[in-house]
C-alpha cells in the first residue's frame, strides 16, 4: 500500500483522472484534483481516497495555498484523518478536531482549514507536487467535503492593511519579507470585539508551522489579544529576513480575561462550540529608526542637563550679587565674638539665589553642652506674648550671650573647631536635658513655642543623627537594588528565550527594542530621576561647605539665627530620588504586578523623609532618629506587597489593615500633640479618662494646643475617609493605594506648614514662591499623563494593551514617558521647596521663630 503514490502518479500522468488501486484487503481511490474545486465522498474502514495535487513555485513570488475540510456526522470514536504531504512538509490532522483547554476540557470542531507551509525553491520555477490523503477507522462510511484554494494576499505588504476570520480550528497566517531599507517593524493586530481571545505569534520561516492553540507557544514570540496586540519584530533577528505572522484563536477566553464556558460534568465528553470566528485586521509598519533612537536620547540629556546650566548661572549671578553689594558697601562685616579676630558674618551661598550664606548653624545660644537658666526662663517669658511673629531683625548678640561666651574654658576660647569628630559622639552622651529632664515637660508642654526651645542638643550630635539617614538610605540602597537588578535581567533572558509577551505589561504600540532590552525608552526616561537627584546633591553638598565655613568662622549667626539646618535628610532624599530613577528603570525593564513593589518603594521612602524633614525644621530636637524611621517605612513596605499579592478582594485583609491604619494614625496624632511627653502604659486608659473629665466635663475648655489640634483632626479625618474608602471600595492597586495615603498626609503637612509660616508673620522669598508655583503646575501636568493608563498589571496581558497608545513625543516616548520626565522635575522642584522655604528665617533669631 505504500508503494501506491509512485504508480498513482505515473497513471495519473499517463492518462490522468481518477483511479482505484486495492491491496492488503484495503482500497484506494485516487484522483488528480484541482484548486478552487470543491471535492467530496465517503470513506470507512476500507477505503481511503487520495487526491493529487501540482502548483508552479517560482523563487521571487509566495504563494498561499489552503486546505479546507468539512465532516458534517460528528465521529468522535472514529474520526475522518487528513494527511497532507508536501516536497519538504506533512500535515495531519483530524475532523473532528478536539482541542483542550483548562482542566484538560476537550472542545470539537467540524469545520477545520489549514494553511500549508510553503517550500522553498532555488530555480527560477518549480512544479511541485502534494497530495491529500483522506482516511478513517469507522466501520461505516463517513462523508467529507474538501476544498484546496489560494491565499489572496498570502503575502502582506508595507503599510497595506489586511482584514480577514479565524476560528481555533481555522488559524490563519501570512508572510512578511523586509524591505532593503527597514531594519525593524511592528506587526499591529486589531479587531472590533474582544472575544473570543486570540493568539499573535510570529515565527521563523520554518515547516511546519505551529498554527493551533495547543502549539502555538512552541515557537517564535507571541502574546494574546483581545481588541488590540503589536509585537516588534527586529531583521536582525530572522536570517531569512522574512517572518509568519500566525493568528489562532483559543479554545476558550479565560486567557484574556472571559469567563469559562458552561461544561457538561459527564466524564471526558468533548463540547461543540459552534462557531467562535473573530474578524481580524492586520497591518505591519515600519518601527522608529536610529535616529529615533539617538534623538531621543539627546532629548533626554538635554532637559535635565539643562537643569545643571540653569544651577550654574544662578550660582554665578547669586556671587555676582553679593560681590556688587558687598564692594557697594551695602554688606558691612560682622565682627564674630569669642576670637580676637573679627570675621565675615556671612559667607556667599550663590545657589538658587541663596543670599550671602548666614550660618547653618545649631544650638539656641550657645553652642555648648549645657544650657543656662537664663536661657530657659527667657524662652518661659517669650510665651506671655501674644500670639504674633516677633519680628525679622537681624540677628543682635545679646548681652548675655557675652556672659556665658567668658564663662567657657580657654580651651573653647583660643578657638577649638566646631567641626569636632563624631566618631565618639552619642546622643545621651550630649543631651542637654538628660540631668534636668523635667524641664522638658516645662518646656515642650509651653502653649507657644520657639525654636530655640527645641534646638537646645549638641550641634555634633544631632549632626551625627541625621547623617545616619543617609548612610542607612545608601546601605538599603545597594542590598535592595543588586537583587532587583538582577530579578529583572531574568525576567528579560525569560522573556527573549520563551517568546512570551504576556510575562511583561508593556504599551506595546510604543514599547522601541534595544539589544537584549524590549522597551528602551521606558527606562531612557528615568533618568531624570538620577540627574536631578545628583543635582540636588551636588546643591547640598555646595551648602554644607558654605555652613562648614560658617562654623570654622565662629559665625554668630550660625549659633543663634535661622532655623537649624542638618543636611543629612536631604542628602537622603536625594538620594532616594535617585534609587527611585534606577529601580523604576529596572521594574520597566518587565514590568508586572510581581515586581511593581520596585517602582514604588522608594516612593513611600521620598514621602516619609520629606515628611520628617517639614517636621525637623522646627523640631530638630524631638525628631525621629533613622532606625525608627526607616523601620516603620519597611512596615509600610511589608504591608504594600502583602497587599498586592494578598488583598484582592480579601475582606479579611483590608478589616485588618484598616484598624492598623486608624490605630497608628491615632497614636501619631497623641505623639506629634503632646512633642513626645506621653507614655503609653498600662496607665493610659486612666490618664485619658482624667484629660477627658477635667478638660471635657467639669469644665469645657478648649484645646490647648490649637492650631497642632487643627492639623490632626484634619489628618484624622482624611486618614479615616481612606481607610473607609478602602475598606468599602477595595481597590486592586493596593500599592498606589498606599501611596496616596502618604502623598495626601505630605501635601496636608505642607499646606498646614505653608498656612502656618505666613499666619506667624514669616513670608516666602521670591525663590520659593516660584518653585511653588511651577513645581504645582508640573505636578498637575505629569499627573494628567500618570492617569492615562497605558497598561496595568491588574488585568490580564490581553485586556491591559486594550490601553496601548502610540507614542507622542518625538515618535519614541509616550504618555508615561512623559510622566517619567515631569514627575522627576516635580520631584527635585519640591525639594528645592523644601531647602529655601525658610531662608526668609536666617536673619532672625531662634527664640522668636514660632513652632508649629
Amino acid at each position: 500500500m505504500r508503494g501506491a503514490p509512485l504508480g498513482l502518479l505515473l497513471l495519473l500522468l499517463a492518462g490522468g483522472g481518477a483511479a482505484w488501486w486495492a491491496g492488503a484487503g484495503k482500497s484506494v481511490w485516487q484522483q488528480e484534483a484541482a484548486f478552487d474545486q470543491p471535492y467530496g465522498g465517503t470513506v470507512d474502514g476500507e477505503r481511503l481516497h487520495l487526491y493529487a495535487f501540482n502548483h508552479t513555485v517560482r523563487r521571487n513570488r509566495t504563494e498561499g495555498v489552503r486546505v479546507s475540510v468539512s465532516v458534517p456526522a460528528a465521529q468522535k470514536e472514529a474520526p475522518v484523518l487528513f494527511v497532507v504531504r508536501q516536497k519538504e512538509a506533512v500535515v495531519s490532522f483530524q475532523v473532528p478536531l478536539i482541542l483542550r483547554g483548562l482542566f484538560q476540557r476537550k472542545y470539537l470542531y467540524q469545520d477545520v482549514g489549514r494553511t500549508l507551509c510553503q517550500p522553498q525553491t532555488k530555480n527560477e520555477s518549480e512544479l511541485q507536487f502534494f497530495y491529500v490523503d483522506v482516511s478513517t477507522l469507522s466501520p461505516t462510511n463517513v462523508s467529507y467535503q474538501l476544498l484546496v484554494t489560494r491565499v489572496e494576499n498570502f503575502v502582506l505588504r508595507t503599510n497595506q492593511h489586511l482584514d480577514f476570520n479565524a476560528t481555533a480550528a481555522q488559524p490563519q497566517y501570512f508572510k512578511y519579507e523586509f524591505p532593503e531599507e527597514v531594519d525593524s517593524v511592528i506587526v499591529k493586530v486589531t479587531s472590533a470585539t474582544a472575544f473570543p481571545c486570540s493568539v499573535i505569534s510570529i515565527q521563523d520561516i520554518l515547516c511546519p508551522v505551529y498554527d493551533l492553540d495547543n502549539n502555538v507557544a512552541f515557537i517564535g514570540m507571541y502574546q494574546t489579544m483581545t481588541k488590540k496586540a503589536a509585537i516588534t519584530v527586529q531583521k536582525k533577528d530572522f536570517p531569512s529576513h522574512s517572518f509568519y505572522v500566525v493568528v489562532v484563536v483559543k479554545t476558550e477566553d479565560e486567557a484574556c480575561g472571559g469567563a469559562l464556558p458552561y461544561y457538561p460534568f459527564s466524564k471526558d465528553e468533548p463540547v461543540d462550540q459552534g462557531n467562535r470566528q473573530k474578524a481580524l485586521n492586520v497591518v505591519v509598519s515600519p518601527a522608529v529608526a536610529l535616529q529615533a533612537y539617538v534623538s531621543g536620547t539627546l532629548f533626554c540629556l538635554g532637559i535635565f542637563l539643562s537643569f545643571y546650566v540653569v544651577t550654574l548661572l544662578i550660582a554665578c549671578w547669586g556671587t555676582w550679587s553679593w560681590q556688587r553689594k558687598r564692594t557697594a558697601g551695602l554688606l558691612a562685616p560682622v565682627e564674630t565674638p569669642g576670637t580676637d579676630t573679627g570675621h565675615s558674618g556671612a559667607a556667599p551661598d550663590p545657589f538658587l539665589g541663596h543670599p550671602p550664606y548666614n550660618a547653618y548653624g545649631y544650638g539656641s545660644f550657645d553652642n555648648g553642652s549645657t544650657v543656662s537658666t537664663e536661657n530657659v526662663s527667657d524662652s518661659l517669658v517669650s510665651t506671655e506674648a501674644s500670639y504674633g511673629y516677633a519680628g525679622q531683625e537681624p540677628c543682635q548678640h545679646r548681652q548675655r550671650h557675652w556672659a556665658i561666651a567668658m564663662d567657657r574654658s580657654l580651651e573653647n576660647l583660643v578657638g577649638r573647631p566646631r567641626l569636632d569628630s563624631l566618631s565618639s559622639v552619642e546622643e545621651d552622651d550630649y543631651d542637654t536635658l538628660a540631668d534636668i529632664d523635667s524641664d522638658k515637660n516645662v518646656i515642650r508642654t509651653k502653649q507657644y513655642l520657639y525654636v530655640a526651645d527645641l534646638a537646645r542638643k549638641d550641634k555634633r550630635v544631632l549632626r551625627k543623627k541625621y547623617q545616619i539617614y543617609f548612610w542607612n538610605i545608601a546601605t538599603i540602597a545597594v542590598f535592595y537594588a543588586l537583587p532587583v537588578i538582577q530579578l529583572v535581567i531574568t525576567y528579560q533572558t525569560v522573556v527573549n528565550v520563551t517568546g512570551n509577551q504576556d510575562i511583561c505589561y508593556y504599551n506595546f504600540l510604543c514599547a522601541h527594542p534595544l539589544g537584549n532590552l524590549s522597551a528602551f525608552n521606558n527606562i531612557l526616561s528615568n533618568l531624570g530621576y538620577i540627574l536631578l537627584g545628583l543635582l540636588f546633591l551636588l546643591i547640598i553638598l555646595q551648602r554644607e561647605i558654605s555652613y562648614n565655613r560658617a562654623l570654622m568662622r565662629n559665625d554668630r549667626q550660625a549659633l543663634e539665627c535661622g532655623i537649624p539646618k542638618h543636611f543629612g535628610l536631604f542628602y537622603a532624599m536625594g538620594t532616594a530620588l535617585m534609587m527611585e530613577g534606577l529601580l523604576s528603570a529596572c521594574y520597566h525593564v518587565c514590568p508586572n504586578y510581581t515586581n511593581f513593589q520596585f517602582d514604588t518603594s522608594f516612593m513611600y521612602m521620598i514621602a516619609g523623609l520629606c515628611m520628617l524633614k517639614l517636621y525637623q525644621k522646627r523640631h530638630p530636637d524631638i525628631n525621629a532618629s533613622a532606625y525608627s524611621a526607616y523601620a516603620c517605612l519597611a512596615i509600610v513596605i511589608f504591608f504594600s506587597v502583602v497587599g498586592v499579592v494578598f488583598g484582592k478582594g480579601n475582606t479579611a485583609f483590608w478589616i485588618v489593615f484598616s484598624i492598623i491604619h486608624i490605630v497608628s494614625t491615632l497614636l501619631l496624632s497623641t505623639q506629634l500633640y503632646y512633642m513626645g511627653r506621653w507614655r503609653l502604659d498600662s496607665g493610659i486608659l486612666r490618664r485619658i479618662l482624667h484629660v477627658v473629665y477635667t478638660d471635657c466635663i467639669r469644665q469645657c475648655s478648649g484645646p490647648l494646643y490649637a492650631d497642632r489640634m487643627v492639623l490632626l483632626v484634619m489628618g484624622n479625618i482624611i486618614n479615616w475617609s481612606l481607610a473607609a474608602y478602602g475598606l468599602l471600595a477595595r481597590p486592586n492597586d493596593f500599592a498606589s493605594y498606599l501611596l496616596a495615603i502618604g502623598i495626601c498626609n505630605l501635601l496636608l503637612y505642607f499646606a498646614f506648614y505653608i498656612i502656618m509660616k505666613l499666619r506667624s508673620g514669616e513670608r516666602l522669598r521670591l525663590i520659593p514662591l516660584l518653585c511653588i508655583v511651577c513645581t504645582s503646575v508640573v505636578w498637575g501636568f505629569a499627573l494628567f499623563f500618570f492617569f492615562q493608563g497605558l497598561s496595568t498589571w491588574q488585568k490580564t496581558p490581553a485586556e491591559s494593551r486594550e490601553h496601548n497608545r502610540d507614542c507622542i513625543l518625538l515618535g519614541f516616548f509616550d504618555d508615561h514617558d512623559i510622566w517619567h520626565f515631569l514627575s522627576s522635575i516635580a520631584m527635585f522642584g519640591s525639594f528645592l521647596v523644601l531647602l529655601t522655604m525658610d531662608d526668609d528665617l536666617d536673619c532672625v533669631q531662634r527664640d522668636k521663630i514660632y513652632v508649629f
